[in-house]
């Protein structure tokens, strides 16, 4: 199949010129393309979503869609794990779990990616006591950079690097997660002042199954969101569809991409336009399906950067982050989002081995280019004074010898990696950056 012209992301932070665009339709044609690639010395690149920030997707030769190898593949009821296909959709699973009565422990806040890409990226949520969505991978299949299929069941000892490997090790072709009873959420949504915000983080994480806010800069407004896990059966509740339409897309897609705009071409007026929002935060409750509540309709186009941070660092870490945007008259007009995971065991998890924060920061797409450049600048290296762990599908600036230092088991995963890919048939620009030759 020929490839496009160009291929871009959904940020419009990457492109690429492939030489050709592969689908395979089965796990054995995947296999067959891999390997005729590694013997012509060509590199392939699957691509999901195009949701990633950073150029973890870009493919320099051949770029692999895994569209044809996605759905629901097996259920094991009686442990509460389901296989899926690689390529299938994260808004998609819920929809696929509920007729078994599971659903995905915890989820982030957009749900276009597929599950491979998500887990090979580290993409997380929110919620002290639940890992980012890699954790719950409990078996994996990939073909290795030889066109060999690899099967790694429960226990095997490189499961921990499969599960989040940054499409480095090979390219995964199944995924089988634990789940969980189908459960509902009860979100509280509540305005604050930052001052709150930051002071409260590190208690209101341990307090709270799921926490985070936002926190409007130029202004001391945040804007709180907590939810309670709640029984399968328990009732929806809260505002109805019209007013959820108005508040989640209206306002919060529509209307604000026309503040963006605005602020895009005329940047003074930001620091007034996020005063006025900050002000008209109200607050609301409501109550729904669990991924209803965890996943927000995002249609506005942005840039991010988010870095990880010993948990305990986040609130000296924000408070540096609204000095700097003073002192060098940043005018930001997306929200700082706040959050918090749990540690695990992942070779290259940004929680591995450290209960972790995550500071992330936006820019709107059309944002004068020099100035979102100069900010993320500035907020990288404040994360990085304090041992920051980049989110691996979003922009940042980091190198192998950087992440070797702040990674215990950095080594362990590039080892891994020299026996599925010895011959670097999924190497890109991006991974001989973070990874290193």
């Amino acid at each position: 199949m020929n490839a496009p012209a160009t291929w871009t992301n959904w940020g419009r932070t990457a492109q690429c010129h492939p030489s050709r665009l592969i689908a395979p339709q089965s796990v054995e044609e995947l296999a067959a393309d891999i390997h005729a690639a590694a013997q012509r010395g060509e590199t392939v690149k699957p691509v999901g979503a195009g949701h990633s920030f950073s150029e973890i997707a870009v493919a320099p030769a051949i770029q692999l869609s895994m569209s044809g190898l996605g759905g629901l593949l097996h259920v094991d009821a009686s442990r509460s794990r389901v296989t899926l296909g690689a390529g299938t959709n994260l808004h998609r699973i819920p929809g696929l779990l509920e007729a078994h009565g599971l659903a995905m422990a915890n989820l982030g806040d957009v749900d276009r990616q597929t599950i491979s890409g998500a887990t090979s990226t580290g993409t997380h949520g929110t919620g002290l006591a639940f890992g980012g969505i890699s954790t719950q991978i409990v078996g994996a299949r990939l073909v290795d950079g030889r066109g060999r299929l690899q099967v790694l069941e429960e226990g095997h000892p490189d499961l921990p690097a499969v599960a989040l490997g940054l499409g480095s090790l090979g390219v995964l072709t199944q995924l089988t997660l634990q789940c969980v009873d189908a459960f509902t959420l009860r979100a509280h949504e509540a305005p604050a002042s930052a001052d709150e915000a930051i002071g409260t983080f590190l208690d209101r994480c341990r307090e709270y199954d799921h926490y985070e806010f936002y926190w409007f800069p130029h202004t001391n407004c945040a804007l709180t969101k907590t939810n309670t896990r709640l029984p399968a059966h328990t009732p929806v509740t809260g505002p109805g569809k019209v007013r959820r339409y108005i508040d989640d897309e209206f306002l919060s897609n529509g209307v604000y991409r026309a503040l963006c705009a605005l602020s895009a071409k005329v940047p003074q007026v930001v620091p007034s336009i996020n005063q006025v929002s900050g002000r008209v935060l109200s607050e609301r409750t409501f109550t729904d399906r669990s991924d209803k509540v965890f996943v927000s309709s995002r249609t506005v186009r942005f840039r991010e950067m988010e870095y990880a941070l010993p948990l305990d660092a986040v609130p000296d870490a924000l408070r540096e982050l609204r000095a700097t945007i003073n002192r060098r008259r940043h005018k930001v007009s997306f929200p700082v989002e706040v959050r918090a995971a749990a540690a695990d065991d992942l070779m290259l998890s940004t929680a591995s081995g450290r209960d972790s924060g995550y500071i992330a920061v936006h820019r709107y797409h059309r944002d004068d280019p020099a100035s979102a450049q100069h900010y993320f600048r500035d907020v990288e290296d404040i994360m990085v004074a304090h041992g920051g762990r980049p989110h691996w599908g979003k922009m940042h600036t980091r190198d192998a010898d950087y992440l070797r230092g702040v990674y215990p088991r950095f080594d362990e995963f590039l080892a891994v990696r020299d026996r599925y890919d010895p011959d670097r048939t999924f190497a890109n620009p991006y991974l001989r950056q973070v990874l290193g030759e």
